[in-house]
């Protein structure tokens, strides 16, 4: 008889929550996900969604519910001082499968509970944790919801509860960092002006030393001439109560006097590059931004992901999809734990791989906040990958390996990326890399070129004699290849316009391991049963 009432408790309904709720459902990890709203709260908060996220969509199998209602993200005018001054282009390599989008977050998260409720499992609304305990076997927490208090004893908690973190405050996690003296106002409005479809827009206003004084930033929405604005609040709505939490994080949306639409319009009158009238305003709210990290993103069996971990400026988009990359590479790992399958160090590599991430992140957003992105001079390549968040990256993480012996191509820890042109031996038409990755868990690609490739015979044997479900593994040739010897259990696909050779830099027969959340998790050169194994030995207990 299982002790625990559930395998996982995730608090808080949010993206970052549904994300790991649904993949934990996916998996077959039974998992309740509560929160303490009576509803999903119909604001446009977080609105960009980056190429990386598209990419983790896809691997849950749910990104054509996203491309069916999304904007796309062409790019963002610049206006200084009533004048045109910079038309930004996004732009990335041809083999990144998806581009830049726009959608509000009600709608991102009502396609990630529509995406949840596939796997049975419904948000409890309207219910909060009050507190928790855990020891060496669990974690007992204590609810209030419609039915009144209820104590809920489960193998591993998610605090995924926003910047006011219950979860947080229970593990005693620091939180430094700082706010931002600048209150600002979010509205959803609509206006009729004809500029670019797809492109944001961006108005400043400089004071006699050539400082900012005034800004107005458009973001496009689904829906003709709609947009989520931000701009500097005026002085009538400055200084309302501090957002609920009590805690002293003066982070998200003010809980005072909302703005109208003719405190929307005054900004529009200064600031917008055409003369407009703002009109069906859904939505406005006055917010505040700090920048905040804690010291670890977890304790024992409980952990802590997105603004529950990190918050920061919205500069560039990279709250929300941060925070859902915190959830997909968490929950990989607690899956197997909670089975009791999972390598001891597995779940503490998520502090070791993550919380990395979120300090560069924050730091860079808060220097864009105040410099503009000219604050990081890379090139504009790099830049727009930067932004997309396709160079995160776990080469010096807790799970990566030694790197190839030449120092060439992808190595342990970065993301694996996609490529077009694979040619199967049934499909007749050619596939995408992320076709065969879509919905896996671990997936072992072996490159090969011709019969005498060494160590395929014992791959094979390995490959069949793991549990089913550990790893699937396809067979990836040069376009003139022949089958290797004892490979032929495995699904062939010919690399036929050459983009996997070029993209993962291999010249000679190499064994890829592509983790659950599409980063490599080992390459190993020449392919080797023992070098497989011990890659699974440092994530799985058997």
């Amino acid at each position: 008889m299982n002790p625990h009432g559930t395998d996982v408790l995730v608090v808080g309904a949010g993206p970052v929550g549904l994300t790991a709720a649904a993949e934990l459902r996916r998996r077959g990890v039974d998992c309740r996900i509560v929160d303490r709203l009576p509803a999903r709260l119909p604001y446009a908060k977080a609105v960009g969604i980056q190429p990386r996220t598209l990419e983790v969509w896809d691997r849950m199998g749910m990104v054509r519910d996203v491309l069916d209602v999304a904007v796309p993200m062409r790019g963002q005018l610049i206006w200084v001082d009533g004048e045109e001054r910079e038309r930004i282009d996004l732009f990335l390599p041809p083999e990144v499968p998806y581009g830049f989008a726009a959608l509000p977050q009600y709608e991102t998260e009502r396609i990630l509970e529509e995406h949840l409720a596939r796997f049975g499992t419904r948000i409890e609304r309207e219910t909060e944790l009050v507190s928790f305990t855990q020891d060496a076997e669990g974690v007992t927490a204590r609810l209030t919801g419609p039915d009144g208090e209820e104590e809920l004893r489960v193998r591993y908690m998610v605090g995924c509860d926003g910047a006011h973190s219950t979860v947080r405050k229970g593990l005693g996690l620091a939180f430094e960092g700082g706010a931002f003296p600048e209150e600002y106002m979010l509205a959803d409005v609509e206006v009729g002006w004809d500029l670019p479809y797809g492109y944001g827009v961006r108005s400043m206003h400089r004071d006699a030393a050539g400082r900012v004084d005034d800004v107005l930033v458009c973001i496009p929405l689904p829906g003709p001439g709609r947009y989520r604005m931000s701009m500097v609040v005026p002085p009538e709505l400055v200084a309302g109560p501090a957002p609920q939490g009590g805690d002293g994080v003066a982070h998200g949306l003010g809980g005072g006097r909302a703005p109208e639409l003719h405190h929307i319009q005054a900004v529009l009158d200064r600031l917008s590059p055409r003369p407009v009238t703002a009109t069906n305003m859904r939505w406005s709210s006055v917010f505040r931004i700090s920048h905040r990290i804690v010291d670890r993103y977890g304790e024992g069996r409980v952990f802590v992901a997105g603004d529950a971990a990190h918050i920061h400026p919205p500069t560039g988009a990279q709250g929300m999809n941060t925070g859902i990359q915190d959830a997909w590479n968490l929950v990989w790992k607690l899956a197997p734990a909670v089975g009791g399958r999972a390598h001891p160090a597995l779940t503490a590599s998520y502090d070791g791989e993550r919380r990395p991430v979120g300090e560069e992140v924050v730091g860079r957003t808060v220097r864009h906040a105040a410099e503009g992105v000219q604050a990081d001079p890379e090139d504009p390549a790099t830049l727009m990958m930067r932004e997309a968040q396709l160079l995160v990256g776990y080469r010096d993480g807790p799970l990566a390996g030694p790197a190839p012996a030449d120092g060439d191509g992808l190595r342990a820890g970065d993301r694996a990326p996609d490529c077009g042109g694979l040619l199967g031996e049934v499909a007749t038409q050619p596939l995408r890399l992320f076709d065969l990755l879509r919905e896996r868990e671990h997936v072992l690609l072996l490159y090969a070129d011709g019969a005498q490739d060494p160590g395929v015979p014992e791959l094979a044997e390995l490959i069949d004699g793991l549990p089913r479900g550990r790893l699937a593994a396809y067979a990836v040739l040069t376009e003139g290849g022949t089958a290797p010897a004892g490979a032929a259990a495995l699904p062939v696909y010919r690399d036929g316009r050459g983009e996997f050779g070029r993209l993962y830099g291999v010249r000679r027969p190499t064994a890829f391991v592509v983790r659950p959340d599409g980063y490599l998790g080992a390459r190993i050169e020449p392919p080797t049963a023992e070098g497989v194994a011990a890659y699974l030995a440092g994530i799985f207990r058997d």
